[in-house]
């Protein structure tokens, strides 16, 4: 794959062989974010864990203490009154079954997060097709599937963001934008890694976080040392 000067000069800015601190990686990678817009700060963690075992499969969510930096629609299927609450939340956009053939025939997916109340997971289920390969399937262990709806709106709208692993036993999460400073981005990196820390399955056995890297859209990657953000 051929990259741009940017991308080029960049990667000539620092060690890739060095696994570095959090700090210094994050001065990196902001220092490096150059595109002509705000990029998106990354962070991949490669685990040690077989994610086609039940007991070690990693889900959950956390609120970064100074968000994503991006806009996040919420959709929120509910009826009654708990459709108005998730109106008067600040929910982008609320339904019920009226929202299934708009989105399994006409492919409408304007929306970044789906929060479901338990009495509507049976609706929600039949888009599982669509939904699921997306990573929008309402979870319990994310708290997209709940009665108490303005918490979860008001919890997604502060900068929660959902952690999973991928069918590389990969987590693959934001952190931030380029604009942030230093001190947001390590805040919210540290918020990360310690609910990953704490989620990590009683049942593995040898290394949990084997990599981390750190990235921007556009940017080369920044390992950091695992050993330092370890528990």
């Amino acid at each position: 794959m051929k990259h741009g000067k940017n991308y080029t000069n960049s990667a000539k800015s620092y060690d890739k062989t060095t696994l570095y601190n959090t700090a210094d990686a994050v001065s990196i990678v902001k220092n490096n974010a150059k595109a002509k817009f705000d990029e998106t700060i990354e962070l991949h963690i490669r685990t040690g864990c077989d994610g086609r075992h039940a007991d070690q499969q990693i889900r959950g969510a956390v609120v970064l203490p100074h968000g994503t930096g991006k806009e996040v629609k919420v959709l929120v299927f509910a009826k009654g009154a708990k459709a108005d609450e998730a109106q008067a939340a600040g929910a982008d956009f609320v339904g019920a079954d009226e929202l299934i053939p708009k989105i399994q025939k006409d492919g409408w997916l304007d929306f970044d997060v789906v929060v479901a109340t338990p009495d509507m997971m049976g609706v929600v289920g039949r888009l599982g097709k669509v939904l699921g390969p997306k990573g929008l399937m309402p979870n319990p262990k994310a708290g997209t599937v709940t009665m108490d709806v303005t918490k979860a709106i008001a919890d997604i709208k502060a900068g929660k963001i959902e952690y999973r692993l991928d069918k590389t036993n990969i987590i693959h999460v934001p952190i931030g934008k380029a604009s942030f400073s230093e001190e947001q981005l390590t805040d919210n990196f540290q918020t990360l890694i310690g609910a990953i820390n704490k989620a990590k399955p009683a049942t593995l056995k040898g290394t949990y976080l084997k990599s981390i890297t750190l990235t921007s859209t556009m940017g080369p990657g920044v390992k950091i040392n695992p050993n330092s953000v370890t528990e």
